[in-house]
């Protein structure tokens, strides 16, 4: 009898563990996955991207709304969209290009 309660008492105490080093691991995981998908500075990412164009305000909008979309600017004022796929492949309905 008290050996079963002794058992008892260690697979309970056992499985309590388990929950609290299951629980660390996974606000160790939250906290990498949150600084990874930190936001970045729409404004000014797309004022750089689009300081040489013809329609800077225009550009800029299209670039905010990629940007927000995708959290990710290509470096420079053109050209770059394989560092940034996702801003890339967005498209107009008319099926252009989307992003500056």
């Amino acid at each position: 009898m008290a050996l079963s309660k002794l058992l008892a008492a260690s697979l309970l105490a056992s499985l309590l563990l388990l929950h609290l080093a299951d629980a660390a691991d996974q606000s160790q995981h939250a906290k990498t996955q949150s600084s990874l998908l930190q936001k970045i500075d729409c404004n000014g990412s797309c004022v750089a991207r689009c300081r040489l164009s013809s329609r800077p305000r225009l550009c800029q909008r299209a670039c905010g709304t990629c940007c927000r979309r995708c959290n990710c600017v290509p470096p420079g004022t053109a050209g770059n969209q394989e560092k940034c796929p996702c801003y890339a492949s967005l498209t107009t309905h008319g099926g252009k290009r989307k992003c500056p």
